[in-house]
């Protein structure tokens, strides 16, 4: 935690000039930092983290412009703070109204929680937030090990219908997987309707689809063909 932290203070002591000798206001790129790790894992336009920043702004001096917050999260990047998470078009239905906002992610949520000073005693009792943070481990899992084998890792949301898939992973030769990821093992069945919904949209049907738990107590394969297991399951 101590480590998460003082990395965070050498960003916005001297990285955020020092990237490119341009002077940058250390409280507002803070206060970026703070909507970003409230909105972490979730699709949030920059408009939506703009008004999460005015909203939580009590001085009249201080705001926030589009061109800021577009200059701040390249800044963020370029320092490889932040990594997003791209939305997934591979031969979906093109008639349906399908998202293109990335999902915000931190590189390692242990930065998102040095952002906001969350302890694991913080998180134990907010199971809500504990299960986005969750879901961005995963994620940052996936991703190192998608990248090992040469895939990609995507997120899926189709805005007609609500129906979304956490995390696709694409392999070079154009298959995919679907993965659905929940804290708690009394989610499975809403993961797995989930994936169901998402399988019956694609034209193209995905390889796998499985379920990322917590805590579960071994790699199963249900009567329906989708796989549940732990984060400790996943391997490069």
């Amino acid at each position: 935690m101590k480590i998460a932290r003082s990395y965070i203070e050498a960003v916005l002591d001297k990285d955020i000039v020092e990237v490119d000798g341009v002077k940058r206001d250390k409280e507002k790129m803070e206060m970026l930092l703070r909507s970003l790790a409230k909105n972490e894992s979730t699709i949030s336009s920059n408009n939506v983290l703009m008004r999460d920043i005015d909203n939580n702004v009590t001085e009249e001096d201080i705001n926030i412009s589009r061109n800021t917050i577009t200059d701040y999260l390249n800044v963020l990047n370029r320092l490889h703070l932040i990594e997003n998470q791209k939305s997934f078009m591979y031969k979906i239905r093109s008639r349906l109204n399908v998202g293109k906002n990335p999902k915000r992610h931190f590189v390692d949520p242990s930065l998102a929680c040095a952002v906001l000073n969350i302890t694991p005693e913080k998180l134990i009792n907010d199971l809500e937030t504990m299960g986005l943070y969750f879901e961005a481990l995963c994620e940052r899992d996936l991703k190192i090990y998608a990248e090992s084998i040469g895939a990609k890792l995507y997120h899926y949301r189709e805005n007609d219908t609500g129906v979304e898939v956490d995390a696709i992973v694409e392999f070079a030769d154009g298959e995919y997987g679907a993965i659905e990821i929940k804290l708690g093992a009394n989610k499975e069945e809403e993961a797995v309707a989930s994936l169901k919904k998402f399988y019956d949209l694609a034209e193209v049907k995905p390889k796998f689809m499985c379920v990322v738990c917590g805590l579960y107590n071994a790699v199963i394969k249900r009567p329906d063909g989708i796989y549940v297991f732990p984060i400790t399951a996943l391997k490069p």
